[in-house]
Formats: structure tokens, sequence, C-alpha cells
């Protein structure tokens, strides 16, 4: 059975940046079990995914325009340090989600000055050229309950 929208597929992976670092690997865990055509994975690689099969293995670059899209220099912000807990320790690296007009958006603290706290609403891999390395495990027709819900459903499920 070929990888089409509505079927359920389960494939093993590992994440690459563009150096062939390991950022992400499903090996030695569960393998990931999705929805195809319903935007539960990144468009570069669900379209690669398109049309194989079960027992399959690939290759696939994705650039960020069909992986976590560019960088964006207006989603980097100085806060007021005010807006956070006086007690809160604030430390590079740490990561909240915040209210935005365009929905809740998880922040990443870039700096933190006495005043000041920058925060990054990109994504940790904006702007980055991936590569996978992906095993087809299993393909099959989703369920009408999973239809109708949007996700698979299982132990590996993406739910």
């Amino acid at each position: 059975m070929q990888i089409s929208t509505n079927r359920i597929v389960t494939i093993d992976y590992t994440l690459m940046n563009e150096n062939g670092t390991i950022l992400d690997s499903s090996k030695g865990s569960q393998p990931v079990t999705y929805l195809h055509g319903h935007g539960r994975i990144i468009p570069g690689l669900e379209s690669e995914l398109e049309g194989k099969t079960a027992g399959e293995s690939l290759k696939i670059d994705v650039p960020p325009e069909k992986g976590y899209g560019p960088r964006l220099d207006s989603l980097i912000q100085d806060l007021p340090r005010n807006l956070f807990k006086e007690e809160q320790e604030i430390r590079v690296g740490m990561q909240f989600e915040a209210t935005t007009e365009q929905g809740p958006r998880r922040l990443t603290v870039v700096r933190v000055e006495s005043d000041t706290v920058t925060v990054d609403g990109n994504h940790p891999l904006a702007g980055s050229m991936l590569k996978f390395e992906v095993d087809v495990r299993d393909v099959r027709e989703a369920t009408s309950e999973e239809l109708s819900h949007g996700h698979a459903h299982g132990p590996d499920s993406d739910h």
C-alpha cells in the first residue's frame, strides 16, 4: 500500500542538520505514526513520503521553506524585565509560551539584561536545511474514527 492522504503511516527517522549532526531520532525508541496529508509532520517530509511503501528507506533533504520556515528578525524582541515575576530566575535558553495575536507561540530567551529580556519566537530549526533518514515501517488505511479526529490512534501515534 502506498502512502497517500488519509493513510496511517509509521516511520523510523533520524533528523540531522546540514553538517550531519543528529538532532533527533526515533531509532532506539518508538517509531512515529501519523495521519498522512493532514499536516501532522513538516510539509517537505510529508510530500517526499507521498507514494512510498512499507520497507522503503529514504534520505530526504528539506529546505527551510518546506520545514520550519525562514528565520524572521521580526520574531526577536526585547521585553521589559518587569513583565516577569521578580523572583523568577530568567536564563538564556529558557522557553515559555506566550499568547500573541497569531495565537500561542513558544519563545526562547536569548539574552538577559538588568532591564530587558530578549526573546526569539522563531522555531529553533527555522532557517535550517534538515536532513532526514527515514525507514517506512507500515502504511494502512485510517479508521473512520482516526479520520474524524484528524490524527492516528494507538501507542505510537502523533496524538
